[in-house]
């Protein structure tokens, strides 16, 4: 959520960063958010004064009574209560402005950073760099389920009948090796000083709330009927939702948690062949890393952040490309972000598989996360990240195809072994 005090003094900026995520349908909230700023402060010095006045007039109430002065007692009893009402019609018109203006600001996006390039859409995101050769493969590179089918490590028919579409059973060898990947991302973030949790699975409205814009919940979410619980569309959810209404330690910061979960996400629109396998799918597990820091940290963690993603991948010989995303691409919340695409032989193109964001202060603004900070005394908004580590079912694709070999086997690096009994390949079942 944006700071009530830029859209004061800089209503301007506000409008230009509207139009540079082609969001134009918004600029009218800027000029609402202003004019019922200025009456919610007016009500305010107006409830002020007269809450100061009833206590002023409640105390002559006795002191006339007891001269006797019972009419001009009546009297200042009739202004008292005259206040009184004025004052609970202000008290109910504050109420429904806090209420739109919160919902106003919660529409309006995040300030972008200055260097995020402008485009409508993911079409225009930049290139940042490679790592790794992209190398076709000398052979025909089957599609990803015929892979795992000659693997016998995927069951997609069974799970049509039990869950429907967007479902799957991963078996065997291709089972362990998600597990096995799963675990290396777990072990590789505790290397690199993460502290690691397995947080809820299920949080509440205000939390959906808190961690994304409306748009977003819509298209992701899954409700549990009768209850107000969400099931989480990633770990972020509820790691971050876990500081809600909290004032941290100067000194605990930055927390840098490393977080697993299962993934529950609608994928509303999702459409394209790669819908047939197990690119989009309803049901996934995630690693994924989370920071909470203060605000000069937070542009050196988003570097970091996204350099592990990279580094871990590396480790596995999938190469990859980063790709800085343009305005248009850029959820609500997001100051800035970029993704990391892995290579696939098959399409002989890249595909992402992980995404890192600095959403600055906005989502902290919007769960009321704050810290104290020692120099001031004040209490300020944090600043909150979060990158994808490793989500198994895109890069087990990656994986896959990177490492087939021509007699249908599957190659496991070095790192995985340990966590796959010591097997250096899956080999096709006959």
């Amino acid at each position: 959520m944006i700071d009530i005090n830029l859209i004061r003094d800089n209503p301007d900026l506000v409008r230009e960063n509207i139009k540079k995520k082609f969001q134009d349908k918004k600029l009218p909230l800027v000029d609402e958010v202003i004019s019922l700023d200025a009456e919610k402060r007016a009500l305010q010095r107006e409830g002020d004064e007269r809450r100061a006045r009833r206590n002023t007039l409640s105390k002559s109430i006795g002191a006339l009574m007891k001269e006797g002065k019972k009419d001009e007692a009546e009297k200042v009893k009739a202004e008292v209560k005259e206040n009184n009402d004025r004052i609970s019609v202000i008290e109910a018109r504050a109420g429904e402005i806090d209420a739109q203006l919160r919902k106003d600001m919660m529409a309006i996006p995040n300030i972008i950073a200055d260097d995020v390039p402008i485009g409508k859409d993911d079409s225009q995101n930049v290139q940042w760099n490679t790592y790794l050769e992209a190398k076709e493969k000398p052979f025909e590179v089957p599609y990803h389920v015929d892979i795992l089918e000659r693997l016998g490590g995927i069951d997609l028919d069974s799970a049509r009948r039990t869950s429907g579409n967007g479902f799957y059973y991963l078996i065997g060898d291709v089972a362990r090796l998600h597990s096995a990947v799963l675990t290396y991302a777990r072990d590789f973030m505790i290397d690199k000083g993460f502290t690691y949790v397995i947080p809820p699975f299920m949080i509440r409205s205000d939390v959906v709330s808190g961690v994304m814009s409306f748009e977003e919940m819509d298209g992701m979410m899954y409700k549990i009927e009768g209850e107000d619980l969400y099931l989480i569309g990633t770990s972020e959810h509820s790691m971050i939702g876990r500081f809600m209404n909290t004032v941290l330690d100067e000194k605990q910061l930055p927390l840098t948690l490393t977080s697993y979960s299962p993934c529950f996400r609608k994928e509303k629109g999702a459409h394209g062949i790669e819908e047939r396998g197990i690119y989009r799918i309803h049901q996934f597990e995630k690693q994924e890393m989370i920071v909470v820091c203060k605000p000069e940290e937070s542009d050196a963690w988003y570097e970091k952040l996204w350099s592990y993603t990279v580094e871990l991948f590396v480790s596995m010989q999938i190469p990859v490309r980063t790709l800085v995303c343009c305005s248009g691409d850029l959820a609500d919340l997001k100051y800035r972000s970029l993704d990391v695409e892995a290579w696939s032989p098959r399409q002989k193109k890249y595909f992402e598989v992980g995404s890192c964001s600095n959403l600055t202060d906005a989502q902290a603004r919007r769960l009321g996360i704050k810290f104290k900070n020692s120099a001031t005394g004040k209490n300020e908004y944090a600043h909150t990240l979060n990158n994808t580590v490793v989500a198994p079912p895109r890069m087990l694709i990656a994986f896959l195809e990177n490492h087939l070999q021509e007699d249908g086997s599957v190659f496991i690096p070095e790192v995985l072994r340990k966590y796959m009994g010591g097997k250096e390949y899956i080999k096709p079942i006959k």
